[in-house]
């Protein structure tokens, strides 16, 4: 007998109108995209979601889509100068207490809570916006990764002041290292894209043919982008992908979700 899986966002719960309210972000996310020509794909789970549940992952609170580095500075700009009053963009730039190398599109009509992001300014609901970049090897990128984005972390959230001074004095060294990296990708051909550098999450490892030309599929709705080759991205992030995984590891990331304009 198939599972039923919407025990865990039925109509009208919490988590159902958490994911609902990520859709209208990302509607104003594709709208100024597309404005601006950028490209976007949905990424990690809500990848999984787009072609597994033409949708969310039922337990999942929170949404990926990744846009390539070179895009980012534009697509930042634009988010910030063109979203509707009710969304904010959100990264280390315009919240000094945010610790990590991506952006977010935030609801600001509501409240998730997450631990250790007590501090940032908006807490609302939320979109993350991963920049990927070209890299030489996971294994390089797994070395990099530690050193630049613990540092970077420290020095923006983290409260353990002894970790923070030695991170003032490491992350540039840190972040030289990452520079001249990018410096030898410029110059030596590289097929293999992930997160940038320091983002920590060194999984979403795959080839850039296999991203690109995009194609479009049905998400809760909506239309939206996705790696043209998605067999081969998801296999590389998940393996059996198609399996839907057993109870125990069926998680959300926030524990408390509440609404302002109800």
């Amino acid at each position: 007998m198939k599972e039923d899986l919407t025990k865990y966002n039925p109509e009208g719960s919490s988590l159902r109108k958490a994911q609902l309210r990520m859709v209208e972000i990302l509607k104003e996310i594709d709208k100024i995209c597309k404005k601006h020509n950028i490209e976007y794909y949905m990424e990690g789970g809500s990848l999984l979601g787009t072609v597994r549940h033409q949708g969310f992952i039922p337990w999942d609170d929170d949404m990926d889509i990744s846009v390539m580095k070179k895009d980012y500075p534009r697509l930042r700009k634009a988010l910030i100068d063109e979203l509707p009053n009710n969304y904010v963009y959100q990264d280390a730039g315009t919240d000094t207490n945010y610790p990590m190398l991506f952006g977010k599109v935030r609801d600001k009509r509501s409240f998730l809570q997450e631990s250790d992001l007590s501090k940032l300014k908006e807490q609302g609901i939320y979109v993350d916006i991963f920049p990927n970049e070209k890299i030489p090897s996971m294994k390089w990128k797994r070395i990099l990764d530690y050193p630049y984005g613990h540092c970077f972390r420290a020095i923006h959230n983290y409260t353990d002041k002894k970790d923070k001074f030695i991170s003032y004095i490491v992350f540039p060294f840190a972040w030289s290292l990452v520079q001249l990296t990018r410096l030898v990708n410029r110059i030596i051909p590289s097929n293999k894209i992930a997160y940038v550098y320091g983002c920590q999450i060194a999984y979403n490892n795959y080839s850039k043919q296999d991203v690109f030309p995009l194609i479009y599929m049905p998400f809760e709705g909506m239309q939206v982008p996705v790696p043209h080759n998605y067999d081969a991205v998801l296999k590389a992030l998940y393996g059996n992908y198609m399996q839907i995984p057993p109870e125990e590891k069926r998680s959300v990331h926030g524990t408390k979700i509440e609404f302002y304009d109800e």
